[in-house]
């Protein structure tokens, strides 16, 4: 059995700090939904506050179209899995899965049969006696998930259960985690800053920045059509190059930088005079010059082999930024040298021209 979860216009407080701001959304029955965003942006309040941690300062959290204000996170139909997983070191695989089970009273027999299921549906049969010491990084991850899964919950809330793992593991465990999901058809709210993990494994995505969400969709959209500056910036590599809008039409702007005059699709509505951003992605950019408006030159300060893509970090208008230019193995472009100028370009329908607003630092 599965819920949907509804936040309508939560706000939260801690004294004078406002740690989340008017968030209004909903997660639907069965969906994986994932809050990506920096840290200190809110998403774990949001998760705390689903689970009965925390309540609202204002608005409310509804899971199921039932109100759960005043109801505390025993008697919330969710589980959630902490960071740290807070695994039982002392107690075996099969005592860790079943104890939730054990404190509500379930006999042994039916415990044990449930723990089975359990370990064999994340893959783990006949480990129950193993001690968690035992167990490698991405096995304790999945009997964390079993334990949680054990009681039933309608919705299972997971606060950046992977962080902790390697990056081979991590991707690996992306993978079990979504097809243990699919599995088990229940409710699935991730926290997570990593964007190639809610990417990866997301139906939709809320994209956080400061206490606001600032945009929500499943993560072709995030990733194509950012909505916002700070959204453009934050999910996958992005060049911007910041402006005044000196030309709007036909679906089109032409942004005045310090490189010069480029131009990009007007997704927002930006008029002439309006301070603005346009972003370019590394791997839209090809060496060589183009048209005018879609074209610049800059120095290579770095490059970068790495395997099937060659990465190059030309100087751009912010010092601390460079330009980042990704040449896919066989594009048939000679690779420059540090050091050397060269000429890049850009079709203007890949580049977006966005409001001016802040940008991720992470």
């Amino acid at each position: 059995m599965s819920a949907d979860v509804e936040l309508d216009r939560v706000t939260i407080r801690f004294g004078s700090f406002t740690a989340v701001r008017n968030a209004t959304l909903k997660i639907n029955n069965g969906e994986f939904f994932s809050f990506l965003g920096p840290s200190g942006c809110g998403k774990t309040t949001i998760l705390r506050t689903i689970s009965g941690f925390l309540e609202p300062s204002e608005g409310a959290v509804r899971i199921g179209g039932r109100d759960m204000r005043g109801i505390g996170p025993n008697k919330r139909p969710t589980a959630l899995i902490f960071q740290n997983l807070a695994l039982f070191p002392l107690m075996s695989v099969a005592e860790n899965i079943g104890y939730g089970l054990r404190v509500r009273g379930v006999p042994g027999e039916a415990r044990r049969r449930r723990v089975d299921e359990l370990l064999n549906l994340i893959a783990m049969p006949g480990a129950g006696d193993k001690l968690v010491s035992e167990l490698s990084g991405g096995m304790r991850q999945r009997v964390a998930i079993a334990r949680a899964l054990a009681v039933e919950p309608q919705v299972l809330l997971l606060d950046e259960p992977l962080s902790a793992l390697d990056l081979k593991l991590r991707q690996h465990m992306r993978n079990e985690l979504r097809n243990i999901q699919q599995r088990v058809g229940i409710t699935f709210i991730y926290i997570t800053h990593d964007q190639g993990e809610a990417l990866t494994m997301s139906d939709r995505i809320a994209v956080m920045n400061a206490g606001v969400i600032e945009q929500v969709g499943d993560g072709r959209s995030i990733y194509d059509r950012p909505e916002t500056a700070f959204v453009a910036s934050f999910v996958g590599e992005n060049n911007p190059f910041e402006g005044r809008v000196v030309a709007a039409e036909n679906g089109h702007a032409v942004i005045e930088s310090p490189v010069g005059r480029l131009r990009g699709r007007n997704r927002r509505a930006v008029s002439i005079g309006d301070p603005a951003v346009l972003f370019v992605r590394p791997e839209i950019f090809a060496l060589g010059s183009g048209h005018e408006d879609g074209s610049l030159e800059s120095e290579v300060l770095n490059v970068a082999f790495e395997g099937n893509t060659t990465h190059l970090f030309l100087r751009g208008p912010d010092p601390k930024k460079p330009i980042m230019v990704s040449v896919p193995r066989g594009a048939g472009s000679s690779i420059p040298e540090q050091g050397s100028r060269t000429a890049i370009r850009f079709d203007p329908e890949d580049a977006l021209v966005l409001p001016a607003g802040s940008l991720a630092r992470e």
